[in-house]
């Protein structure tokens, strides 16, 4: 089993998509740079949505146009139905996630469309993709409860990952679209999928509003997955998806992995950095607990070199 492990980093879409202040243009692309810059090679950027539902997002072809042009750089949009999926086609995107929610009501929220109807547009973008030679991402969004109908049985998150499977899709991501889960859920969603379908196709979306995120990462680790998603300083938070906090830190989880001995390719000081230009861009004080800890390692050396008086 391989110990290298591959962060998808969503903090420019899924971290700045319920930014109550307007980010710009050039702050994203700073935030890009930063990422890029402490080893980041997976950047979920955008989303082409609608943007008076989600105006954050309305500058997704202007972010993609000023990323840099780098080999190994794998740059994704989230696309919601046909017409998004044209649009990221239309910008060059290699790589599209669709979502399906676990539930009508998250649907309908999440999408304007009922869980049946979600499937369907689901497997006609697959379908469109597979054609175009586009790599698909698709998410179980609410894999573990929906914010509007509770827990979400297991049995149904096999059934949607299956159908996600069968029309096409490349990756499969388990959602736990508002942080309500905890490792042995994990298990118990990811055991019998892995048996049937191997764990390299799946990936861990996990967020921390209850502090598990890293403890349901981990299980994810013991059960063979290998690729997650993380969010920059723990941004993030989805507008239809009430109580839905930050993301998993990309830090803390870095730093969980790289401490346990598993390769990420990512530096931890880059990523330090990274959060601070997130600060700039959004206004708010963030990083995970290990920014926390450096934090204090900064001032004790501050200390140590200044005078005593």
């Amino acid at each position: 089993m391989t110990n290298r492990v591959y962060i998808n980093e969503v903090g420019l879409r899924d971290g700045l998509q319920n930014q109550p202040n307007p980010v710009s243009t050039e702050s994203k692309l700073k935030l890009a740079d930063a990422l890029i810059a402490a080893g980041i090679r997976q950047l979920e950027a955008v989303s082409f949505v609608n943007p008076k539902a989600v105006p954050q997002m309305a500058d997704g072809a202007q972010v993609l146009a000023g990323l840099p042009t780098i080999a190994d750089l794998n740059v994704a949009a989230l696309v919601p139905n046909m017409k998004g999926y044209e649009r990221a086609k239309a910008e060059g995107v290699k790589s599209v996630a669709v979502v399906l929610a676990s539930t009508d009501t998250f649907n309908l929220r999440n999408l304007n469309m009922t869980l049946e109807q979600t499937k369907a547009t689901c497997q006609q973008v697959i379908a469109q993709a597979k054609q175009d030679g586009i790599f698909v991402r698709g998410y179980v969004s609410g894999a573990i409860a929906c914010p509007y109908d509770g827990t979400t049985p297991v049995d149904l998150v096999h059934k949607l990952t299956q159908d996600l499977i069968e029309f096409g899709a490349d990756e499969i991501s388990i959602a736990d679209t508002i942080g309500a889960g905890n490792p042995q859920q994990i298990n118990d969603i990811l055991g019998p999928l892995v048996q049937q379908y191997g764990a390299d196709i799946f990936n861990l979306h996990l967020h921390d509003t209850r502090g598990q995120a890293l403890a349901m990462a981990w299980a994810g680790i013991t059960q063979g997955v290998r690729r997650f998603d993380s969010s920059i300083g723990g941004l993030g938070g989805c507008p239809f998806a009430p109580g839905a906090s930050g993301n998993v830190a990309t830090e803390d989880l870095v730093y969980m992995l790289q401490e346990s001995g598993f390769e990420t390719g990512i530096d931890l000081q880059g990523l330090r950095n990274a959060v601070i230009v997130a600060e700039q861009a959004t206004g708010q004080s963030l990083g995970g607990s290990v920014v926390q800890w450096m934090k204090s390692q900064e001032l004790r050396k501050q200390k140590n070199q200044s005078p005593c008086i």
